[in-house]
């Protein structure tokens, strides 16, 4: 049985294919876009971002809601987004269980919490007043990490699902941030998916990572490893359909090459629940 959020297998909407996107609709069931690079009225980006939600469903992710930061919420940050909620009618939102700001200062990097019960309270606070002002549930996502602190209370998972919980949200499970943490923290990364609540997780991220031996950094430029398929697959088996996408930011392959990998992503899901073969993908859709 497939659930009626599950769009199969997507990217993220980059620069270098907007018009191949729009020219070629290539085997993709729906498209992420960074919210923050399409909150201004009109001009290119607007232009092919529209181009592309005429054709493919789209979702959208922000990097700067900032929602474990102490200072107030970015009232002006939330209406812009509202108003792309608005014109764009993403099937979802998201962002990230971090802080990105601090003392007015903004670090322009996703830096991770401390897993305490005041920052648990904290959070889903704030998460469910932002849902109130969207009108709707939003997805939080696990980041990764490469530092831990001596207050926290509980494991980097067992604050994800309270704060999940408590918010009343939903998860953007980040498969390679989970292997990058394990790698960094040395716990084992199964346990994680193991511990993730089910029906909490209704989107999945695949992305690369850059491996130094002793640590690994999150730096979204290389093609999924092998290790990451791994979870992935047990991710499936754990959770079953869950809409799937590759992210890519920097060393941008040719869209067919991402096309291709994300095929590999298809087939593994598919190999432990064959009724995705069977599910209709944007491209199978009629007129599509």
């Amino acid at each position: 049985m497939i659930n009626e959020h599950f769009l199969g297998f997507g990217l993220g909407l980059r620069v270098p294919h907007f018009e191949e996107v729009i020219r070629n609709e290539p085997k993709v069931d729906w498209f992420e876009i960074l919210s923050e690079n399409f909150m201004v009225d009109g001009g290119k980006p607007r232009y092919y971002l529209e181009a592309v939600a005429e054709r493919y469903p789209v979702v959208m992710h922000g990097v700067s809601m900032s929602l474990g930061s102490t200072t107030p919420l970015d009232r002006d940050y939330l209406k812009q987004l509202k108003q792309l909620m608005t014109a764009v009618k993403p099937r979802w939102i998201s962002d990230h269980l971090c802080f990105t700001q601090a003392h007015g200062v903004n670090s322009h990097d996703l830096l991770p919490m401390p897993y305490t019960e005041q920052a648990i309270d904290h959070v889903a606070s704030r998460i469910r007043e932002v849902q109130d002002t969207m009108g709707q549930q939003m997805l939080l996502e696990n980041v990764s990490s490469y530092l831990s602190y001596k207050d926290s209370e509980m494991s980097e998972w067992e604050f994800y699902n309270e704060i999940c919980q408590r918010a009343d949200c939903y998860m953007l499970l980040d498969i390679n941030n989970i292997y990058v943490s394990a790698r960094n923290h040395q716990f084992d990364p199964q346990h994680y998916i193991d511990a993730v609540d089910p029906k909490r997780v209704r989107q999945i991220h695949l992305a690369g990572h850059s491996d130094y031996g002793d640590y690994v950094i999150d730096t979204h430029d290389q093609a999924v490893c092998d290790p990451v398929w791994s979870l992935y697959k047990n991710a499936i088996q754990r959770f079953g359909a869950i809409s799937t996408m590759i992210e890519r930011d920097d060393n941008i392959p040719s869209l067919t090459e991402l096309v291709a990998e994300l095929e590999i992503a298809r087939r593994i899901a598919t190999e432990q629940l064959p009724a995705i073969s069977r599910h209709p993908t944007r491209n199978h859709h009629a007129g599509a």
